[in-house]
């Protein structure tokens, strides 16, 4: 086994190996050390780089140094001290180092020490400054000749951080200079190296004609900034030290300051005109825009660029220059930092030389061009450059754009469409308009915009950004067809699909059914139902209004996605919607499709019952169920066709058959891969309108919110491709925020969520109390798990990608067998007491709950281990164990969940996660607890709910078990960055783990000294 180390040192990337092989070096050569990279991965790499020795101060025994962490401890007595070791090394150029340290942690036949794996992440940090622009160029002196360098600009925090995380290794060659001394040295040629490797070669474009006997300096030090040779070739007479100060200055200019105080610029915009104060706004077309306010060169309007001091400590902490120099403000050094910002900031903004003309530049004055230039140039260089940047509260906002009118029929005095039947094939009359926030431009006045040709105007009263490409855009838009009539369909598309064009939509305005829907809002807006007749039970106001928003999206003929949290009785609001909707007339009453998971058919057959007692029920399902004429004769008799989204899946033909009232979907996770067979079956199936019921819209990736609409809403969302590109990829992988809020804005109105975490919604739902159990292994679990990291680690490294993730996914199913106990790992019917730490603190749990006089759900991702707990935690608790799994038949499935809700007595429900983690009403229960826990989250709280939702009384408390120091405790620091899904999507089962690198397998999987009890 190879592990590599690697330090930077006098310029440049020294590479070499430490094996656990016999000794190969004698005296105080490493005998552990290695340059001999060949039949690895890094072979190709470090071919013809040159051999040099290095002198290492490294940890010591009395006779060799000791071995790395990735190499293990070695157990010796005494403490280790340091001692000089002579180690053979490669010197890397430039490129082959840069491409070594992308991709060191990527190879699976040579472990990167800590080491390398600091340079590496130096490596990652210098590519984002690069992409970022943090990068300035250069006149250094090497060797006493120019050189053209690239030099990295960092944050001063973030510098400190990386010094400060510098492992001792990367100075064991000069272990008496300061970590940033060699960090610096590694960032400035990491980040010369980036820069030439991206940036375009030659600069300059090459000669033509005679060339000239002398070509300045700064020439040539431009040329040499790219492709391979940084050094400048000297002629005669060459004076570099004015373009080397120059240089110097720029980069100062060009490091945040790290004062206490920092120079801070406002932009103040002129007051308006006195006849603005007293006229009335002119009407649309009538001198809306005056002339001499818009670029006429006599009366330019006074904008200001205020210098002021700003405290770094205390933003709020504000002190004008002229305060500064009259000597009013009473800080120390105050002059000198107002001064040393001046200068640097002229570097970045060259037009504040006007206000350096005086003795106390307080502010510098602009006309409008100077003013669009500060906003659209100088404001993000200045901000970028550690200044401090206070804008108008318009500016960036008030923007040229479309507003769209939309006109439908007449409605009814309630608000609800009328009985014509408004949907998405409706006719609209429409009418387009340009706008700048909530003013419209009319035509005259967009002509006189267009030939002022002024990036800055007022616009009755607001001062308003004109973009060039939006003005035409602007002008071409209005030689077309303004106004018309589109189906309500097209409208919706139009505005989900705003943002696309170079004119961005901007407003709408739209009444009625229409108005409500792109609001986003239409579950606040509608008037709220009340229960309706034929259902047994009292909505609760939530409830009710959820009532209303689907009879309202149905009245549009809309898909709809009913996302309420877990718990919050979706199923009940649901068949409320189908009783309400239920003409009187029975001849024009047409079936509902419910598509369910299997488990689930037995839970609405009882709901359905108990609530809607009039609704007629017949259940597609089973190898007895109608087919052909049979099932379209018993699906259109019944009010609720019941059926699974396997049989949906093979049925699909059939039930098409069926003229569908509405096709619904419970738990519509199942649909989040939109190119399943049972995904497409599902959405082949015509009908009326399409419900959606989840209360996990997101799982884990976008595209699964795509699929859901694409469901509810077919094309409404447009491509998968297209969402991907436009949506998917910028949140996911950028953590864009104005796609988020596009995205928002385009699903808003189809989805209706909430949470029973908002008191606003539901008040009498009691708390949920979530706690982790760290349990420790026992000395066996900790020996079985060791040597099953190691096992897999030996076969991964001779392994292919395919069987490389095969490995890795069989190593992670072993590790949370071994954790949850070593019988349950070997599988050899074995005893079960004293050899688990998770079992001993379930016992001691279930014990408690049970003389408490209290119930509790225990969950298990594996029907074997619940099978081995079951007369375990029976016989040891002296009380019934209620078991349920996949083999559990429909029958005995319905018997346990009445007996635990039913039965007074203390009792232990132990239940398998994929089982029962779904459609389960288990509120008897006030504890959880998750013994082994699935990566997902939201799988996680799903199974939870099942005792956290209406009609529960008491506080539920949740455990969930996590072994300290083993890899279940790295997977739950993941859940916990990626937990909120609104925010962020959460990665799926242990896929993730199968694209790490041997070294972060072992880091990832590695045991921790906590992890063994005692």
């Amino acid at each position: 086994m190879l592990v590599a180390h690697a330090t930077w040192h006098g310029g440049a990337l020294c590479l070499w190996a430490e094996h656990d092989g016999p000794r190969t070096g004698r005296g105080s050569v490493h005998p552990f050390a290695t340059a001999d990279f060949s039949g690895t991965s890094y072979a190709g790499l470090v071919r013809g780089a040159p051999r040099v020795v290095l002198d290492l101060i490294l940890p010591s025994t009395a006779d060799h140094p000791l071995p790395s962490a990735e190499l293990g401890p070695e157990p010796f007595e005494g403490e280790p001290g340091l001692a000089v070791w002579r180690v053979p090394a490669l010197v890397l150029d430039p490129f082959p180092a840069m491409t070594l340290l992308r991709s060191a942690e990527g190879q699976a036949d040579v472990v990167p020490g800590t080491d390398l794996r600091y340079l590496a992440l130096l490596a990652a940090e210098v590519a984002d400054l690069v992409r970022r622009g943090r990068v300035l160029p250069a006149l250094v002196r090497e060797d006493g000749d120019p050189a053209a360098r690239w030099r990295p600009v960092p944050d001063p925090a973030r510098f400190r951080t990386l010094a400060a995380a510098m492992p001792p290794a990367c100075r064991a060659v000069a272990p008496g200079r300061p970590a940033s001394t060699v960090l610096r040295e590694a960032l400035d040629g990491l980040t010369d190296t980036t820069v030439r490797g991206s940036a375009p070669h030659p600069l300059l474009p090459e000669r033509k004609g005679d060339v000239p006997d002398h070509i300045p300096l700064a020439e040539r030090w431009f040329e040499a900034l790219t492709g391979p040779d940084p050094s400048i070739r000297r002629e005669p007479h060459d004076s570099a030290a004015d373009l080397e100060a120059e240089l110097d200055a720029w980069y100062r200019s060009a490091l945040p300051a790290t004062g206490p105080l920092r120079l801070t610029f406002r932009l103040t915009e002129p007051p308006p005109p006195a006849a603005s104060v007293t006229a009335p706004v002119p009407p649309a077309g009538e001198a809306a825009v005056l002339g001499p306010q818009h670029g006429e060169p006599d009366d330019e309007p006074a904008w200001r660029v205020e210098f002021l001091l700003q405290g770094a400590d205390d933003p709020s902490l504000l002190v004008p220059a002229a305060d500064v120099w009259s000597g009013e403000a009473l800080l120390e050094g105050a002059e000198e930092a107002l001064l040393a910002g001046l200068g640097r900031a002229l570097r970045v903004f060259p037009e504040l030389s006007k206000a350096l003309d005086g003795a106390a530049p307080s502010g510098l004055p602009l006309d409008t061009a100077g003013a669009f230039r500060f906003l659209r140039q100088a404001a993000p260089l200045l901000a970028a450059a550690g200044f401090g940047v206070f804008l108008p509260s318009w500016a960036g906002k008030a923007k040229l754009g479309l507003k769209l009118k939309a006109e439908e029929e007449e409605q009814d005095q309630d608000g609800a469409a009328t009985s014509s039947g408004f949907g998405l094939t409706s006719l609209i009359d429409f009418r387009w308009e340009l706008a700048v926030g909530e003013e419209t431009i009319e035509e005259d006045e967009l002509a006189e915009l267009a030939r002022l040709k002024t990036p800055l105007v007022r616009l009755r009263g607001q001062w308003v950004e004109l973009d060039d490409e939006q003005l035409e855009a602007a002008l071409t838009f209005l030689r077309h067809g303004r106004s018309g009539t589109m189906t309500a369909g097209q409208v919706v598309r139009a505005v989900i699909h705003a943002g696309e064009q170079s004119l961005p939509l901007v407003a709408v305005e739209a009444k009625g059914s229409l108005g409500d829907l792109l609001s986003g809002e239409a579950d606040r807006r509608i008037r709220p139902m009340p229960t309706p007749a034929g259902i047994e039970a009292t909505l609760r106001p939530y409830q009710e209004r959820g009532l209303a928003w689907l009879a309202f999206m149905d009245g549009l003929g809309l898909g709809s996605l009913l996302a309420d949290d877990m718990g919050l009785g979706k199923t009940l609001t649901l068949l409320a919607h189908l009783v309400q909707a239920r003409p009187s007339d029975p001849a024009a009453r047409r079936p509902t499709l419910v598509v369910v998971p299997m488990s689930l058919v037995g839970n609405w057959q009882r709901e359905a019952a108990r609530f809607a007692p009039k609704l007629s029920i017949h259940v597609h399902h089973g190898t007895r169920r109608h087919r052909q004429n049979e099932l379209l004769r018993a699906a259109t008799a019944a009010d609720l066709v019941l059926t699974t989204y396997g049989t949906a899946s093979r049925d699909a033909g059939e039930l098409a058959q069926v003229p569908w009232a509405r096709v619904v979907c419970d738990e519509a996770q199942a649909l989040k891969n939109s190119s399943t067979r049972q995904a497409k079956a599902v959405r082949s199936i015509p009908a009326g309108s399409r419900i959606a019921l989840t209360g996990t819209p997101v799982e884990n990736h976008l595209t699964e919110l795509w699929s859901l609409m694409e469901f509810a809403n077919p094309g409404l969302l447009g491509p998968k491709k297209a969402f991907r590109e436009r949506f998917a990829v910028p949140i996911e992988a950028e953590g864009d925020e104005q796609a988020a809020l596009e995205l928002k804005r385009a699903t808003q109105p189809f989805i209706l969520r909430r949470l029973k975490t908002d008191k606003s919604i539901i008040t009498d739902l009691p708390e949920k109390q979530e706690m982790k159990e760290f349990c420790h292994l026992t000395v066996e679990q900790a020996s079985l798990y060791q040597a099953t990291v190691e096992d897999m680690l030996e076969q991964i490294a001779e392994a292919d990608d395919k069987q490389r993730r095969g490995l890795v996914l069989a190593t992670m199913a072993k590790l949370k067998q071994v954790c949850n106990h070593p019988a349950h790992f070997l599988k050899d019917g074995s005893r079960l007491p004293g050899r688990s730490g998770k079992l001993t603190r379930l016992e001691e749990i279930c014990g408690e709950v049970m003389e408490a006089g209290e119930k509790i759900l225990v969950f298990t991702q594996y029907a074997e281990f619940g099978s081995m707990l079951q007369p375990y935690l029976a016989a040891r608790l002296d009380r019934p164990v209620l078991w349920l799994h996949g083999g559990t038949s429909k029958q005995h499935r319905d018997d346990l969940v009445q007996r635990f809700q039913e039965d007074a007595e203390p009792s232990v429900f132990l239940l398998s996660l994929k089982a029962a983690g779904t459609g389960l009403t288990l509120t008897a229960a006030n504890h959880v607890v998750h013994v082994d826990r699935w990566w997902n989250p939201a799988v996680e709280d799903q199974a939870t709910d099942r005792a956290f939702r209406i009609g529960q009384k008491k506080n539920v408390q949740v455990r969930k078990f996590i072994c300290a120091g083993t890899l279940e405790e790295k997977v739950d620091e993941m859940i916990e960055r990626k937990k909120s899904l609104a925010d962020s999507i959460v990665g799926t089962g242990e896929e993730w783990l199968t694209d790490l690198s041997v070294a972060e397998l072992r880091d990832v999987l590695r045991l921790s000294p906590e992890a063994v009890a005692g």
